[in-house]
């Protein structure tokens, strides 16, 4: 920090007294209550033994279409394609019961495919073709109607797992017989080259975003046999790991495909390792319900069933019951209009400049979508690149910034100058939107008010705070200057330009820090660059929208801190380095770790207490604004789960089980474009 004690020098020679600014400064206020929004989903909590078990039945059934295939002999039985004991959804929990096969599920999404190598970090364009495409060791996304007492992440590869007596230890029983899409064995195998050669290898960078540390620091995999591995970890009973094996995290590849293109196995670089399964590269092998049989680049990619899908209802279906996916390539906004208007099936209503003409449509008796608001659970945080010592390589001016964001006054000056009110009213007028001073999202089950320190908007306090923060306008140009230099002090700031929603609240930051003398200048970056300079440290501010672990506090447990050297969104350490962690961040990773370590629920109540007043008295993020989402469906489908927020544990794509979901006979419409086709065999044409 020696650049910066210079940078700070002569603070008090500004002119303002130490007594005076502290007077002024940022004083904590009671939260105030989140305007009444019930949501209107009515949640019916059962057990997990009652959303599923693994079993054998007595017989299996498949579409018509594919029994053609195994009469040809392009494909064998049903029953040998299927594992030895398959998953098997029990119909009790279905809202509609056993389903028929048939139908399309029409998706709008504004992502745009980079490829098929998820493994290696390729995104594959978002809205729900990933979750389609990946099956992980555990699965959260359904958990949203778990009764409290029984919350734990859901089998899912991993059928079944035990600890050791001493809790040091948990091993893990795979399906046995499972077979990927293009029929070979799925297997321990696979779950070990993604350990060793994915997760372990640091020029790797996963798109679940896992190392080693997501599951906890010193663990260790090894493979017992051909369906069993077993973990080791270095404190006893870390039952939280199990939810960072759920997706995005753990979710193995085919290590047949992927292993003879790794570095480690042939002579290409880690870069073209990433790209060697190209958006052009149809039929990659999954263990989801769906496989890619065509992307056609800026219009439409379209995901087809997978013949050896391992799960079933209690029928015998093989599932899935929907033969195709379609994801239609435009934008995030049009996705919610195209799914009011009936010409899209599925949207996560989560733009709010939306909601109120969504809203007016979708009462509309004749409209063929419903729509359903949840919870509060979209927050939108400004997160402070806190890193001093070197990642993402900043130059003198960025370096400047990193030491300024890490001065509590100055943090402190920043959270007083939101208006938070006006910030949520840019968005959607009415009772959505409620202050959100950052931190555990208000009303979720271990948000606890006491424990929130709220800075409320004061421009006098915010010029206060950047005062002791050493930072006065010297020049008289309306701009801070930094105390020795006398240069202005200038932030960039990261910006999704994806999304409407990402870039109204920008521009109230940067009208908001221009009345206290802060020139913030956006850096509106689209998809995948975007993720690029983020992953890669390369920004002063970045607006976020939060993710799984200020919801659910139990999922990623491990990036409410920075409890390693990269779990962190915004302070990374640099290649090589440490994690130059600040003294109340020591305090929060301790927090961090012993509500990981713990099953105590009353005792994990009092630690995230203790985390959300770290987080929030000293700023380590500033929050924005906080609203619902909604689910618009087509009134077509079936067994849609009621109560299904947007996102929780994970995304409604996830949460709503789509594998189950259905179109009564009745309803189906022809939109099906490769109707009696199944994928081809990985790079071929797409199906057969």
């Amino acid at each position: 920090m020696k650049k910066f004690t210079t940078l700070y020098a002569g603070v008090l020679a500004l002119g303002v007294s130490a007594t005076a600014v502290l007077a002024d400064g940022a004083t904590p206020a009671p939260l105030p209550e989140a305007p009444k929004f019930d949501a209107q989903g009515q949640v019916n909590f059962v057990g997990i033994n009652d959303i599923l078990e693994y079993k054998a039945l007595p017989e299996y059934k498949e579409p018509e279409f594919v029994t053609e295939y195994v009469k040809a002999g392009k494909l064998p039985p049903v029953n040998d394609r299927l594992p030895k004991e398959p998953m098997v959804y029990k119909s009790g929990n279905m809202k509609d019961g056993v389903g028929v096969y048939g139908d399309v599920m029409r998706h709008v999404i504004g992502g745009r495919p980079e490829g098929w190598n998820y493994w290696a970090g390729q995104i594959q364009g978002w809205g729900g073709i990933d979750i389609g495409l990946q099956e992980c060791l555990t699965r959260t996304g359904p958990l949203f109607q778990v009764k409290a007492d029984e919350l734990a992440p859901l089998p899912n590869v991993a059928k079944s797992w035990e600890w050791s007596e001493d809790g040091k230890q948990l091993t893990m029983h795979l399906i046995e017989g499972a077979k990927w899409s293009d029929g070979d064995a799925f297997d321990a195998d696979d779950i070990m080259y993604h350990w060793e050669f994915n997760v372990l290898d640091p020029e790797v960078n996963p798109l679940g975003n896992e190392t080693q540390e997501t599951f906890g620091k010193g663990s260790k995999l090894e493979k017992v046999d051909a369906y069993t591995v077993r973990w080791t970890f270095e404190n006893a009973f870390p039952t939280q790991v199990l939810y960072s094996m759920a997706y995005p995290t753990f979710c193995p590849g085919p290590s047949h495909i992927l292993a003879p293109q790794h570095p480690k196995n042939s002579k290409n670089t880690y870069e073209q390792y990433k790209q060697a399964f190209g958006p052009s590269y149809m039929g990659m092998p999954t263990l989801g319900a769906w496989v890619p049989v065509e992307h056609r680049p800026d219009d439409i990619v379209v995901l087809r069933r997978n013949p050896y899908f391992w799960k079933v209802d209690e029928s015998g279906q093989q599932l899935p019951y929907l033969n195709e996916m379609h994801y239609r390539l435009s934008t995030w906004a049009d996705r919610d209009v195209q799914a009011v208007a009936g010409t899209g099936d599925f949207s996560n209503l989560e733009q709010a400049e939306n909601y109120v003409e969504s809203l007016k449509k979708a009462a509309d008796p004749a409209s063929p979508a419903r729509l359903e608001f949840g919870q509060r659970t979209i927050a939108y945080s400004l997160h402070f690149n806190l890193s001093g010592n070197g990642w993402g390589k900043p130059d003198e001016r960025g370096q400047a910034v990193r030491e300024l964001n890490r001065n509590i006054h100055f943090r402190k000056g920043v959270t007083s100058m939101l208006d938070r009110q006006r910030l949520g009213d840019s968005l959607v007028k009415g009772p959505f939107a409620a202050i959100y001073p950052g931190g555990i999202h208000p009303g979720m089950s271990f948000f606890d008010a006491g424990s929130t320190v709220y800075y409320p908007y004061s421009v006098e306090a915010a010029k206060a705070e950047f005062a002791l923060a050493g930072l006065a306008d010297t020049d008289g140009d309306g701009v801070l200057n930094y105390p020795n230099s006398g240069k202005n002090v200038e932030i960039t700031m990261l910006v999704n330009a994806d999304y409407q929603s990402d870039k109204s609240l920008a521009e109230g930051v940067v009208a908001m820090g221009e009345a206290v003398g802060l020139r913030v200048i956006p850096n509106i970056v689209a998809g995948n660059d975007r993720e690029a300079a983020r992953k890669a440290g390369n920004f002063d501010w970045h607006v976020w929208r939060n993710a799984s672990e200020f919801v659910t506090a139990v999922q990623n447990t491990e990036r409410l801190a920075p409890t390693g050297p990269s779990t962190s969104d915004w302070h990374k350490a640099p290649e090589g380095g440490e994690v130059d962690l600040l003294d109340f961040e020591k305090e929060m990773v301790d927090v961090v770790n012993k509500f990981i370590a713990t099953k105590d629920n009353a005792e994990r109540k009092t630690l995230m207490a203790q985390y959300q007043k770290l987080h929030t008295e000293n700023v380590y993020t500033a929050g924005l604004t906080a609203y619902p989402g909604a689910l618009i469906v087509n009134k077509r489908f079936a067994n849609v789960a009621p109560g299904a927020p947007i996102f929780m544990f994970n995304w409604a794509e996830d949460n709503i089980i789509r594998e189950r979901v259905y179109v009564p006979a009745d309803k189906q419409q022809n939109f099906e474009l490769y109707p009696g086709k199944l994928p081809d065999v990985p790079g071929g044409k797409g199906v057969m």
